[in-house]
């Protein structure tokens, strides 16, 4: 195997997370998938970079030369792309004709592109998803995307990159998928305890599924139980079949045999951002992005009615 830059990311990631669960969340892999691909890292380099065990994953001497020679040279390739960047798009500015967007979990980046191809209909749109927030930071940062919409659990803050600037769209709840026909299905809201019983299902990457759902559910006076970890489709199904209930955005769009219930409390919430390069070929169209981006949102918005009525009860949510 040849030893490529992504691995070197992989081998930082597990180092400043100190764990190989907590670097799979963060790189948005699951962690078998993880432990796979550090295993034949380790066999290219010809020994073990970590100790683990039950305490986490600590670099062995091996591990410690890898890793500075990594952090020496990551910064350095991200640096060149980024100029090389600057360089390939300086003459960009407010008539822009490609818009490279890029987005994690959220209910925006159809809607977005709707209104800049209203607003610009001879632009060329190019969209990127992501599960990892991280990741599109970066590419906004070696200007390989011109925008990113992500989203942060609670007073989080986004992720940082050199010359990268976010702007907060929106701030909502976090409400529970339930099926249809569960007993809590038609409640106003319930409270989180109420399901101290119930199995998890959740998406890769970026979510609530960290510290603030642990946190809430301990103040709630329950640990949850296993977590299946699938993709969207995959979530709401097992949520259909009542194998398990999931967190959502209150502007989940409508699917047949499920409902979206709020939590009392409002123990989580979910914040919206919208990101761009300061120094990026249409970082003149922000704005303009970022109003096209509130649009999006506003028409998610006004197709829930039931989180149209929350929101009507909560001053304090959604759009900023």
């Amino acid at each position: 195997m040849e030893l490529e830059l992504r691995h070197l990311r992989v081998i930082c990631t597990v180092a400043d997370t100190g764990s190989v669960t907590k670097a799979a969340a963060k790189l948005g892999l699951a962690q078998p998938a993880l432990t796979a691909q550090l295993n034949r890292i380790e066999r290219a380099l010809g020994g073990a970079l970590f100790e683990r065990d039950r305490r986490g994953s600590r670099p062995t001497q091996l591990g410690e030369l890898v890793l500075a020679r990594a952090r020496l040279l990551l910064p350095a390739v991200s640096e060149l792309r980024e100029e090389a960047a600057r360089l390939a798009n300086s003459a960009g500015d407010e008539g822009a004709t490609h818009f490279r967007i890029g987005s994690a979990n959220g209910p925006m980046l159809g809607g977005l592109m709707h209104h800049l191809g209203l607003d610009r209909p001879q632009a060329r749109i190019s969209p990127h998803t992501s599960y990892s927030s991280d990741e599109l930071t970066e590419l906004v940062a070696a200007g390989r995307l011109d925008f990113a919409l992500i989203g942060a659990c609670g007073e989080a803050a986004p992720p940082t990159a050199p010359g990268v600037q976010w702007r907060l769209l929106a701030v909502d709840p976090v409400f529970v998928l339930l099926p249809e026909d569960h007993p809590l299905a038609d409640k106003d809201e319930l409270e989180l305890a109420d399901l101290a019983e119930a199995r998890w299902a959740a998406t890769p990457g970026d979510g609530c599924f960290g510290d603030c759902f642990a946190a809430a559910c301990a103040r709630a006076g329950f640990a949850p139980r296993e977590l299946y970890e699938a993709d969207v489709v995959s979530c709401v199904d097992l949520v259909r079949s009542g194998d398990a209930v999931a967190l959502c955005q209150p502007t989940f769009r409508e699917w047949t045999g499920v409902v979206p219930v709020p939590i009392a409390g409002i123990p989580l919430r979910w914040r919206q951002f919208i990101g761009w390069h300061i120094d990026g070929q249409s970082s003149a169209a922000a704005e303009r992005m970022a109003g096209h981006a509130l649009a999006a949102y506003a028409d998610v918005v006004s197709r829930s009615p039931r989180y149209t009525e929350w929101l009507a009860g909560h001053p304090g949510f959604g759009m900023r």
